[in-house]
């Protein structure tokens, strides 16, 4: 029976840019693109503050009721930051500090969602897609940027929505959250498509541009 938690880690974090890129690249076939395997009734939203030079980070996980948008418990660690910063592999900087902030939940949500990118991605493994198969827990990313790909335009009302594409390949979608705001950039991490990935996304967004797990959690991770 399917626990949602890994038994082995996938890897060990004491490696180099290009042990780190060739870790990706091995992982990505290894991501389920389905609908969750179970109701999305909890979620946890999760961020990481931390300086391009810094040496340590805060990171934060937010336990939600999807219901209510109840908060129902929240962890903060402050740790090492393992990783240089590289672009394209922000995973290795923040998920450590992330897996420790989600170990200090008094349960496992049904979902996890990201301040960050899943498919949406070079090698089509970011934050959210590491993450989520390290803790074998459905996942999705939600950014505030696109880190590659372009979209055509996207209407201007709320739950507007449109692909994302790269290379001709779809790998996540602009969502229209609020009207007339800048959308978000949705994509899939790990046990979601990406119609049950926007559905969750624009259903926690309700009230703001950002997602409540992951407005709540970048307001934990910033109080000094």
């Amino acid at each position: 029976m399917w626990t949602g938690r890994r038994a082995e880690p996938l890897h060990d974090w004491a490696v180099t840019p290009k042990e780190a890129i060739e870790i990706q690249r091995g992982l990505a076939g290894r991501i389920v693109v389905a609908p969750p395997p179970y109701p999305i009734r909890t979620v946890a939203g999760l961020d990481v503050a931390v300086g391009r030079f810094e040496k340590q980070c805060r990171a934060g996980a937010v336990l939600l009721d999807v219901a209510s948008l109840t908060v129902l418990a929240q962890a903060r660690v402050t740790v090492p930051v393992p990783f240089p910063y590289v672009p394209g592999l922000l995973s290795f900087r923040e998920v450590p500090g992330l897996l420790e902030a989600l170990a200090r939940l008094p349960c496992l949500p049904d979902a996890l969602i990201l301040d960050g990118h899943g498919y949406a991605h070079p090698r089509r493994f970011g934050i959210a897609c590491h993450l989520g198969l390290w803790c074998d827990l459905p996942a999705i990313g939600v950014a505030k940027s696109i880190l590659v790909g372009k979209h055509p335009p996207l209407g201007i009302r709320r739950g507007s929505t449109v692909p994302l594409l790269h290379h001709g390949e779809r790998i996540g979608a602009a969502l229209r959250t609020r009207h007339g705001v800048k959308p978000v950039y949705v994509s899939v991490g790990h046990r979601f498509d990406l119609p049950s990935a926007l559905e969750l996304a624009l259903k926690l967004a309700p009230k703001y541009r950002l997602l409540e797990p992951i407005r709540r959690a970048h307001n934990l991770v910033s109080r000094q």
